[in-house]
């Protein structure tokens, strides 16, 4: 795993627009990667380097701790600025900036076994419920195979779901801490998009879980888990399942916006049997409409968190229409922006077909990223109808 240096927070937190203004110097350089990146299907040990000593990792992780705790739109906005230079990378970032929020639902004694011994550990997770366990004495202990463990590869820790079974009792649902060190990394990442965001799978076997890293689901989805008792920040108390997918999303819509810039430069001098491409009017209403629906997606699913957290802010608790509908708007941004691809990759011409340019690459990590179970349209669509039909409360 990575070796960070742990480093002490300063004394005045970045702001929103610090962390942007970092998030966009880095476009560049997760751009030159990208292609390494993807062909070792996995980010570079120095693009970790790199978020870590910009704190891009810390946008909401609790103050105690060396965190910013800025809001969860704030984490999107800086995903989907990285992903406009690469999605793999941004993907990566994304889950690692995210999962300090899971680990804040732990137990402070849990918080203190990671963040007490280096304020700059990566966590990932497999949240997937297939994890068994059994209660021994002080814990229980997990078995599982895990799988889709974004970033794996630079992390100390990770979350896993599963639930513990008793004789005679119904199964509860829970989310176990376990170090890295304690797992086996499966190497079985070889996917057509997103490649190198390592999205490995995991073994864990018989691996003892202390109770204080242990965590029940049913507080962690309701922004009730004890380790959030301990803070009074509103991302703290985001609720897990709802809109919180737009974090996904966040990553689908950068990668359409870099694709745009891209295929901008490489459409505005191209000729087509000698006559300028740019000059036709197809091509112009194609730009039109796509930038359209890609500036659409961002503030379709940016107005959504934001609602979220001015709620939070106000100390009240988000209903679960706008769950539902924040949801909904995460899918629907992301239809929106592989919409926009398609159609512009399919102006693009043959050229774009070469493997050493980067719209195929972006092409492919966008639908990529959509394809997060989160943000399946129909689910999204369908669950939102049957709510407001009243068909459940």
């Amino acid at each position: 795993m990575l070796q960070a240096v742990e480093t002490q927070p300063s004394t005045a937190a970045p702001t929103r627009e610090d962390l942007l203004a970092r998030a966009e110097a880095l476009i560049p350089v997760l751009a030159a990667r990208s292609e390494a990146c993807e062909k070792a299907r996995a980010a570079p040990a120095q693009t970790i380097c790199d978020y870590i000593d910009n704190g891009l990792l810390r946008i909401c992780q609790p103050k105690r701790y060396g965190g910013y705790e800025l809001g969860y739109d704030v984490l999107c906005e800086v995903s989907q600025t990285l992903a406009r230079g690469c999605g793999s990378q941004a993907w990566v970032h994304m889950v690692l900036a995210d999962n300090p929020l899971k680990l804040s639902a732990f137990s402070l004694a849990a918080q203190d076994e990671v963040w007490g011994v280096d304020q700059t550990a990566r966590i990932c997770v497999a949240v997937a419920a297939v994890g068994k366990a059994r209660r021994v004495p002080g814990g229980v202990a997990w078995n599982a195979a895990h799988g889709f463990s974004s970033g794996i590869d630079h992390a100390d820790w990770v979350i896993c779901g599963g639930h513990i079974y008793e004789d005679g009792k119904p199964p509860e649902g829970c989310f176990a801490l376990i170090a890295t060190k304690d797992i086996e990394i499966v190497d079985d990442w070889h996917s057509v998009g997103l490649a190198g965001s390592g999205s490995k799978s995991f073994l864990v076997k018989d691996v003892f879980v202390p109770a204080h890293r242990v965590l029940d689901k049913r507080l962690y989805d309701t922004g009730q888990a004890p380790g959030t008792l301990h803070y009074a920040s509103a991302v703290s108390k985001l609720p897990r399942g709802g809109v919180s997918a737009v974090s996904y999303t966040s990553v689908c819509v950068g990668v359409a916006e870099g694709f745009l810039e891209n295929y901008l430069k490489f459409t505005g001098p191209r000729k087509s049997r000698g006559a300028p491409v740019a000059d036709g009017v197809g091509v112009q209403m194609g730009v039109g409409q796509a930038s359209a629906e890609i500036e659409a997606a961002s503030r379709l699913y940016l107005g959504a968190v934001r609602e979220c957290m001015r709620t939070l802010e106000r100390g009240e608790t988000p209903t679960k229409l706008s769950g539902v509908a924040g949801k909904r708007n995460a899918a629907f941004a992301c239809q929106l922006a592989i919409g926009a691809v398609q159609k512009l990759f399919n102006a693009a011409g043959g050229r774009a077909l070469y493997t050493d340019g980067a719209l195929q690459r972006q092409f492919r990590d966008c639908f990529a990223a959509a394809a997060h179970h989160s943000l399946v349209w129909d689910g999204a669509a369908a669950e939102y109808g049957r709510y407001v039909l009243g068909l459940y409360r």
